[in-house]
């Protein structure tokens, strides 16, 4: 599926949600990824669909939810691998354009020392850049890039990217208890963070059940260590937590079980969001059985919440 929701976002609103590559092709393997580990692990750009499907899937499903009084906010490229890996990306963004609704990349920022990644990105109006950490030996870590990636050039083309954008540049770190939540850590993201003047820097915890079930969200004094630090970098003012719930306000299109999995397939909603779901479906728990049943979805239980996940081969 590629076009999936709206669904509710902490930090957009209500997003429609593109997604441009298939089932965990990444430039990353995160420990602590929602949607299970990378399955294949690549660096080289390619095509993966046209450009013409992705913008006629993204207009019908964007037909679908104003029929059904649903709002949308932003076009928000958020796929179940690297967005940057597609090489139509800027192709896609522009076809998008009529639609007029703003568009949003979200990034792991692992290629942005290529002029054809950072001039694709140059075209969406809003853009969130990955900086979990700048310490090599913590970054490799917590991320699991690529081996060959190169974190130095890939800062030095953020920095590039962020003197020429003229959206919004938003930037997410994910703190991982006991990986890259100290204050020793934390002081140099701040200071790199500073150079690239974000609109806004995120802080996130993990909330959805992770790649690796060892990995947990840091304790509340390392957040509110780190928001003191990018605070004093940045400016109060353009720190956040995302660490809360985004709510259960997922949108239905008038197909049940393909909304169910094109949200989950992206998206883990929790017990309580399915059940608004349902209720704004008129449909009942038979469709989450049955999809279970069939092997289509699973259900899991992290942080005290129980989770519904599309099943996709990279999830246990």
């Amino acid at each position: 599926m590629i076009a999936f929701g709206p669904v509710p976002s902490r930090r957009l609103g209500r997003s429609l949600g593109i997604n441009n590559i298939p089932a965990k092709i990444c430039t990353f393997s995160c420990v602590y990824c929602q949607l299970g580990k990378t399955l294949q692990m690549q660096i080289e750009r390619q095509s993966f669909y046209e450009p013409e499907r992705i913008a006629a899937e993204v207009a019908d499903k964007v037909k679908e939810a104003k029929q059904r009084g649903e709002t949308i906010d932003y076009l928000t490229f958020v796929p179940d691998g690297e967005p940057t890996l597609d090489e139509q990306l800027g192709r896609e963004i522009e076809l998008l354009r009529p639609l007029g609704i703003r568009i949003a990349v979200i990034t792991n920022a692992s290629l942005m020392d290529q002029p054809a990644v950072r001039e694709a990105l140059l075209l969406a109006d809003w853009v969130s850049l990955k900086v979990d950490a700048v310490t090599e030996s913590i970054w490799r870590r917590v991320d699991r890039p690529q081996r060959t990636l190169p974190l130095v050039a890939l800062h030095t083309g953020m920095l590039d990217f962020a003197a020429a954008f003229r959206g919004e540049l938003a930037t997410e770190t994910m703190l991982v208890r006991g990986v890259n939540d100290s204050e020793t850590e934390m002081m140099p993201v701040a200071t790199f963070l500073q150079q690239l003047a974000p609109h806004k820097a995120y802080i996130a915890v993990p909330t959805r059940p992770p790649a690796e079930t060892w990995v947990q969200p840091p304790t509340s004094e390392a957040v509110v260590a780190a928001y003191h630090i990018f605070s004093s970098a940045l400016g109060a003012e353009r720190v956040e937590y995302l660490i809360g719930y985004e709510g259960d306000a997922f949108a239905f299109t008038g197909h049940v079980e393909e909304d169910l999995l094109s949200i989950t397939a992206v998206h883990p909603m929790r017990k309580q969001a399915v059940d608004a779901f349902l209720q704004k479906a008129g449909a009942d728990w038979g469709v989450v059985q049955r999809l279970i049943a069939a092997g289509k979805m699973i259900e899991l239980a992290y942080g005290g919440h129980t989770f519904y996940m599309r099943k996709l081969p990279g999830r246990q």
